[in-house]
């Protein structure tokens, strides 16, 4: 079974500042002469090591596997997916203000603990960056999906998010999605300082030594002692089929925006390791629109929170089904 793994760090206010002021608006481009002559069209990829073929056969067969099994599900729920009030409170609850993974003795470990209520107050800039490797075609369509996505994330949450043209600078954006082969990712380690000023050391190995099990990661970062988020990386990669690919998409850029852990109670849900469905459902529709309600705010607890969130889901749901 693959799975998907998400993690929320923090970073110390000076590297994360810093990075911030960095961000301000797109670069101008020089002034100079004329640019040269349109250059003829790229040359195709060159073939996948040895090692990035193997990642893709490997995700191939796990994406036929699940597809037998009726998983991966496009549908977003239906009849077979009934939720109440209470089950939409008490999802929310256990993947907004729960962490999924812990740190222990310098690594991440599969454990769910309490958390406060973390979101973006700052606009989002996302920015799709793609390894050399991938071709042309798959770039077009994955920015495509990503771009209707992004635009329908922005109208859920009511908050602003744009990805932001493929001629920007990564200092122009703050939320970077990394579409990227074996080799590149595990080689990614000092750009990836330089990307995201005062990142810790646990959260670049986490990312380079990608275990072959996780087929997509995001790490959200917040200023020092925070809980509004100011960063993020997310991690795709390149060699996933189709669908597990776009999957990881909706999952990923979701969670990074507050929604850090995974329930096995929440149904229809991507925010389940059961893989059961692949693309955002109506349920997690409502959990980002919970998530950004103006009636919760960065830091809450799950005892000061819960009462206003089965407010926020009354209203969502109309009360008890």
């Amino acid at each position: 079974m693959m799975r998907r793994a998400g993690v929320l760090k923090g970073l110390g206010a000076a590297g994360i500042l810093a990075a911030l002021a960095a961000c301000e608006g797109f670069l101008e481009p020089p002034a100079g002469p004329a640019p040269p002559p349109a250059r003829p069209e790229a040359e195709a990829p060159a073939p996948p090591s040895p090692a990035s073929e193997a990642i893709r056969q490997y995700f191939a067969t796990q994406e036929a596997a699940l597809l037998a099994r009726g998983f991966l599900r496009t549908d977003g729920g239906g009849d077979d997916t009934p939720f109440t009030t209470n089950m939409l409170v008490n999802n929310f609850v256990r993947v907004a203000l729960y962490d999924e993974y812990t740190e222990v003795g310098g690594r991440l470990v599969q454990r769910a603990s309490p958390a406060p209520l973390r979101r973006w107050t700052a606009p989002v800039r996302m920015r799709l960056e793609f390894s050399p490797s991938v071709p042309a075609d798959q770039r077009r369509r994955d920015t495509e999906d990503v771009r209707a996505y992004v635009a329908r994330l922005a109208t859920l949450t009511d908050h602003p998010l744009t990805l932001l043209d493929s001629s920007a600078s990564r200092s122009a954006a703050n939320y970077h999605i990394l579409v990227f082969d074996e080799d590149q990712r595990r080689d990614f380690g000092e750009e990836l300082q330089q990307m995201v000023p005062g990142i810790d050391p646990l959260a670049v190995r986490t990312i380079t030594n990608l275990p072959r099990s996780v087929s997509c990661i995001v790490l959200a970062f917040s200023r020092g002692g925070t809980n509004t988020y100011s960063q993020a990386v997310a991690v795709i990669r390149a060699e996933l089929p189709d669908l597990t690919r776009l999957s990881c998409y909706h999952e990923e850029l979701a969670q990074g925006l507050g929604l850090p852990n995974d329930s096995d109670q929440a149904r229809p849900s991507i925010f389940n390791d059961n893989e059961e469905f692949a693309l955002l459902t109506r349920h997690d529709e409502l959990l980002l629109r919970i998530l950004y309600d103006r009636r919760l705010r960065p830091g809450m607890r799950e005892d000061e929170a819960r009462p206003i969130v089965r407010r926020i889901a009354s209203g969502l749901l109309g009360g008890e089904s």
